[in-house]
């Protein structure tokens, strides 16, 4: 395991953006104070504001090294997890669950922050979009792998699932629900193997359509 930076060692900025990502995650943004990062980082308020003008400058750095250091984790963990796509698939619910059990798990940083921020034009809502849509990318990426003939539509299925999992994980608490995301995502891998592609059907699809109605 690699060696923190001792203070004296480490850069100013990023002891500023490492301190402010532990408050900010554990605490909520509106809940930390610039007054309060510049205690726990034990940098001058001034150093701070040379490297980030404002809050808001600091919650969109956060946000982006939380957007770079999360998804590397996630798809190196769905990788890892075999090389067929639909053992890929269900290793991103797996690594899900591996994150709950960790004793600092506080749900999704970049829901979290966009909620309490509620403003669409706020630097830090746009890098959450950012993230959705990265995300969504690698989801499309694995569902083309499996060869479905909606990849589109299932990596928003997936999508789905992982936020509506990361949510309840945050409000009850435990495992359960990547395991259950798990067991939902398998079954909407397999009906989207067996449904077959948008044309498919044909002509011979649409007369027998007509004859049926006839």
């Amino acid at each position: 395991m690699a060696t923190r930076p001792s203070r004296s060692t480490e850069p100013v900025r990023e002891r500023v953006l490492r301190t402010a990502a532990d408050l900010f995650y554990r605490h909520g943004v509106r809940n930390v104070g610039v007054d309060q990062i510049v205690t726990a980082s034990g940098v001058a308020k001034m150093s701070l504001y040379k490297h980030f003008p404002s809050k808001d400058a600091l919650i969109q750095a956060w946000l982006r090294r939380r957007d770079q250091t999360w998804r590397s984790w996630l798809e190196r963990r769905a990788l890892e997890a075999g090389p067929d796509p639909e053992s890929r698939i269900l290793g991103v619910f797996d690594a899900l669950e591996e994150w709950f059990a960790e004793p600092g798990f506080r749900g999704c940083a970049f829901v979290n922050a966009a909620v309490e921020l509620a403003e669409p034009g706020h630097p830090a809502t746009a890098v959450a979009v950012e993230h959705q849509r990265a995300l969504l990318g690698f989801l499309r990426g694995l569902a083309r792998e499996a060869g479905v003939a909606r990849p589109e539509m299932l990596a928003r299925q997936l999508l789905l699932l992982v936020e509506g999992a990361i949510v309840l994980a945050q409000i009850h608490g435990g495992v359960e629900p990547a395991r259950e995301a798990r067991r939902a995502g398998r079954a909407l891998l397999a009906a989207a193997r067996a449904s077959p592609s948008p044309g498919a059907t044909g002509e011979a699809g649409v007369g027998a359509a007509v004859g049926a109605r006839a």
